[in-house]
């Protein structure tokens, strides 16, 4: 088997249009309603909808203040250091028009790490959330950024001695002034060279990396979205995706996955979307509620809570028909208790990078749940292949690395050539995943290869383990680890997150602690082969690493472990 193609033919991707003109100026033949269809966006706080109308209003104004006021355009970069917003969307579509690239930054970053953004995408402008200014005035002080250069999301009472102008400032300034530039159209091909974003990579090793996402990309992987959706097989009134359904935005926009998919592809199949700045479980919850959202994007991290968390029983989750997990690996035991708590909801997963910008696979579009432990279906459009380690390619059910061919990969990674040559190889995205795939066209993401753990020659997979140990109750959340063993080379240990409720036993008790730790040991030796058995230990913890999109950083329990483990001698084994 040479290669593996997604099913299903792609409509025709602009490659004349950038990403604006793509989401504001044009009705695409596959766009499934007009693009006034409906609220676009709408203010989780306040419940302020804010139309097509107001949106194209707001962004050419911003636009024409960009240009005017700093003179940004083609090529310059704009930085936005915000949690969610409802003029996000807004700020980087009018970034687009003056042909700005957006370099979006997670909101949690300390001053150095946004230094290291600021100065490797070299940020003309920073546009920043009240919540995010100390750490922006820091940064841009280190850089030598002007003050003038900061702009805020909306105006809070702050303790600085600068006065940043607000969006809304820009915006009705911006209304009053004739057009001060010509919005330039692409000639035919340059959308795929064209920079929209540069998106920061996880970075689980080292320091994170600038992908170079063009315009064509993103425009292409939301019409890969949109045609694959628009193929289930049922009336319109039983699809999974339907114009004027709710969905929710409170995954990040800086991360790839908010970026491209929620922020873009929901609201071109004409979702309107609920904006959420900050995760709050029970909030988020309360908000469902109150919205009646139908589609949930989620990472697994949300899944666990939904499944675990007692609260959720006190909230009417009826009007969610969808939900929809990506980011990082979710259980086939995940996706089982799910389908248990809430049996009226679709559920299934996606699986993107950054470098392929974004989604290659989706949620089965004709099974109300997902196939266990798949992480959806090849998406029109995609190609891959499966290569085992000696570079020859495996046929269906074989296991090998997984390499992308998708008219959404991203162009490389920003002035880091080596880097680039690694992953980025003759038109193919190298994910360093672990995977295969079945003759339905399903994926199935067994880990990444440098995190297999090997155990006298046998390959364990983490997320095997964590997900079979996420079905014990007193199990919040777990990261499984090899540990170093002088004679099986590594042996699993589990870093283990308790509930609360055996936290509050091992308080009364403290021996309860040995027991909860025998019985997870049990459950994976009743359960799993003799070579998958948790022979490195327990530990308890009170939270596991996670980057922001919810994928495990393995590493930094990995590490830890194997630092400890250096310092103690070395014990002989029978």
């Amino acid at each position: 088997m040479a290669e593996i193609h997604g099913n299903g033919e792609l409509p025709h991707i602009p490659d004349d249009l950038t990403i604006v003109q793509f989401m504001l100026d044009t009705d695409h033949p596959s766009r499934p309603a007009p693009r006034n269809h409906s609220a676009w966006l709408i203010e989780d706080a306040t419940g302020r909808k804010i139309t097509f109308d107001e949106i194209n209003l707001r962004t050419n104004a911003l636009a024409n203040e960009f240009s005017a006021r700093w003179k940004i355009g083609k090529y310059d970069s704009v930085c936005i250091f915000s949690p969610n917003h409802v003029d996000y969307p807004i700020a980087v579509w009018a970034s687009f028009r003056v042909g700005a690239v957006i370099t979006a930054a997670n909101p949690a970053y300390t001053a150095e790490e946004l230094i290291y953004q600021l100065r490797t995408t070299d940020a003309k402008l920073l546009i920043v959330h009240p919540w995010n200014l100390p750490t922006a005035l820091a940064a841009a002080q280190r850089i030598g950024m002007d003050m003038d250069r900061i702009v805020l999301f909306n105006a809070e009472e702050s303790n600085t001695k600068y006065s940043h102008l607000t969006l809304q400032q820009l915006i009705d300034e911006g209304v009053k002034r004739s057009v001060p530039f010509i919005e330039r159209r692409l000639k035919p091909g340059e959308a795929r060279t064209k920079l929209a974003f540069l998106s920061f990579s996880s970075g689980t090793t080292g320091l994170p990396k600038a992908v170079r996402i063009s315009h064509y990309s993103v425009m292409s992987n939301v019409l890969q979205f949109t045609t694959y959706v628009q193929t289930e097989k049922v009336p319109d009134d039983k699809k999974k995706y339907r114009p004027g359904d709710v969905g929710i935005a409170v995954l990040p926009f800086y991360h790839i996955y908010g970026q491209v998919v929620v922020m873009h592809c929901t609201i071109f199949v004409s979702m309107s979307l609920v904006v959420i700045p900050k995760f709050d479980f029970l909030a988020m919850l309360e908000s469902i509620q109150r919205h009646r959202i139908t589609f949930l994007t989620f990472v697994p991290p949300m899944i666990v809570a939904l499944c675990k968390h007692p609260a959720v029983a006190k909230y009417d989750l009826s009007s969610v028909r969808l939900i929809a997990s990506g980011a990082a690996p979710l259980s086939a035991e995940l996706t089982r208790q799910l389908a248990q708590r809430l049996p009226h909801c679709s559920i299934g997963q996606g699986y993107g990078m950054t470098e392929t910008s974004t989604a290659i696979s989706l949620p089965q579009i004709n099974q109300h749940v997902g196939t266990p432990g798949s992480a959806g279906e090849l998406l029109p459009g995609v190609v891959v292949r499966i290569v085992r380690p000696d570079g020859s390619l495996a046929p269906y059910g074989e296991t090998g690395e997984l390499a992308v061919k998708s008219p959404s990969n991203a162009l490389g990674y920003l002035n880091n050539e080596d880097a680039t040559r690694e992953t980025f190889r003759d038109g193919w995205v190298y994910t360093g995943d672990e995977v295969y795939v079945n003759e339905k066209k399903e994926l199935f993401v067994v880990d990444r290869i440098k995190d297999l753990i090997k155990v006298k020659g046998y390959q364990v997979a983490p997320p095997e383990l964590e997900g079979h140990l996420l079905e014990l109750t007193e199990v919040t959340d777990v990261c499984i680890v090899g540990k170093p063993d002088e004679y099986s080379g590594e042996v699993p240990f589990a870093f283990v997150v308790p509930s609360a409720a055996a936290l509050e036993r091992i308080k009364k008790d403290p021996a309860e602690a040995q027991k909860l730790k025998d019985k997870i040991t049990k459950h994976v030796a009743d359960h799993k082969v003799h070579f998958k058995r948790l022979v490195g230990g327990v530990e308890f913890i009170d939270a596991i690493p996670r980057n922001p999109s919810g994928k495990l950083l393995r590493r930094v329990l990995r590490d830890r472990l194997r630092a400890r483990e250096e310092t103690r001698a070395p014990q002989a084994r029978l």
